[in-house]
């Protein structure tokens, strides 16, 4: 079977990765696997939500220490992989779906950057979350990115220069996951926020996930000029339309994309 593969399920999509022998290591063709779903996913207008986990014991153990080591490998080498890996994490940022984590086991190096760089994420109480880069003479540069802006600096920084590892209960009051339930509650855990957010207008939630990301690092001032343009525009489409109507009339909003992808 590849070595990342998706399901759906009505309106929710299961990007899985399936490297259990490898703790699901981000190697440069997993990478491009996952850019490849992440490319199909945006354009598919039946999916409002997409739940991102891993087979066997371990979410993602980040890249694979052996490919980096191999015989040959230079800096265009590590600049490739890096920069592969980036334009992946940011590409989840400016998927229109909301994506979720579904955390267990350890989510290391990459793999912590990973769930950090979804919109969501729920865990089990066991998962363990680190980037131990330093610890073998390789500071987390790009891990750092998305973890700095979602627990600021002081928990980034302890997180980079120990590498220690972080549970489930820490990263939940740093922000790092939303949730955090028993390893047996996973799976319904992470679909059941999915169901909740996938009630929704897709283009209401893609118009939404843009926006946040957009105005995110701004000023305040800067924020607003940004957000009370983007309400404004918000305002006008016809999912918002319908929305404002259907709450005045005390019905229920019929969006324009059902999960077969038609108008109910």
């Amino acid at each position: 079977m590849a070595d990342v593969f998706l399901e759906k399920s009505g309106p929710i999509a299961h990007l899985v990765l399936n490297s259990p022998e490898t703790r699901n290591a981000l190697s440069l063709s997993v990478i491009h696997s996952l850019m490849e779903h992440l490319e199909a996913l945006a354009g598919d207008v039946d999916v409002r939500v997409v739940i991102l986990r891993g087979e066997g014991p371990a979410f993602c153990a980040g890249h694979n220490l052996k490919d980096m080591v191999a015989d040959g490998a230079d800096i265009h080498t590590y600049r490739e992989l890096f920069s592969t890996c980036s334009q992946m994490m940011l590409k989840i940022h400016t998927l229109p779906q909301p994506v979720i984590a579904q955390v267990h086991g350890i989510a290391t190096a990459a793999g912590c950057q990973l769930v950090a760089a979804c919109d969501l994420a729920v865990a089990e109480t066991e998962a363990q979350f680190a980037t131990p880069g330093v610890k073998i003479g390789l500071f987390c540069s790009t891990p750092m990115v998305p973890l700095v802006r979602l627990i600021g600096r002081r928990r980034a920084l302890e997180m980079l220069m120990t590498g220690r590892f972080v549970s489930a209960q820490e990263a939940l009051e740093w922000g790092l996951v939303n949730r955090v339930v028993p390893k047996d509650q996973l799976a319904k855990a992470a679909m059941e926020l999915a169901e909740e957010i996938a009630q929704f207008s897709r283009y209401t939630l893609a118009f939404g996930k843009d926006a946040f990301y957009r105005q995110v690092d701004l000023d305040e001032t800067a924020a607003y000029s940004f957000a009370k343009e983007a309400i404004a525009i918000n305002c006008l489409h016809r999912d918002a339309q319908e929305g404002m109507r259907a709450f005045v009339e005390k019905r229920a909003p019929v969006w324009r994309h059902t999960a077969s992808g038609v108008t109910s």
